[in-house]
């Protein structure tokens, strides 16, 4: 049986994490990007979810690159699960480890909306 809420809250968690972990992580199973700078992200729940990645395509940061729409489309879901990019998309990210750009799927579920139809 899983922890609870109340074990994810005296760990430290936030309360939007703790519930997450309580309920059970989920895996990205697919990742298509939009024009608007969102992905729409599908789950290994049946869930579908918008993740809004405008807030972090900031100048100076490692997402700059990828405030490019053309550079944003070429996300892809990694080994790992996590969303990932390319900074270079002529290096392999398997060899060179600093050229991907990733984000972390327990995030991604927890700080995205809710697709409604789905």
């Amino acid at each position: 049986m899983g922890k609870s809420v109340e074990y994810y809250l005296s760990k430290g968690f936030d309360r939007k994490m703790a519930e997450y972990f309580a309920a059970g992580r989920k895996t990205i199973t697919d990742v298509v990007p939009n024009d608007d700078f969102t992905l729409t992200l599908s789950f290994n729940n049946g869930e579908k979810r918008l993740y809004d990645v405008a807030p972090l395509l900031k100048p100076g940061t490692v997402f700059e690159t990828f405030a490019d729409l053309k550079n944003f489309r070429r996300v892809y879901i990694d080994d790992t699960h996590c969303i990932a990019w390319d900074i270079n998309p002529d290096i392999d990210s398997q060899v060179v480890w600093n050229n991907k750009v990733d984000l972390c799927p327990d995030s991604c579920y927890v700080d995205s909306v809710p697709i409604q139809g789905t």
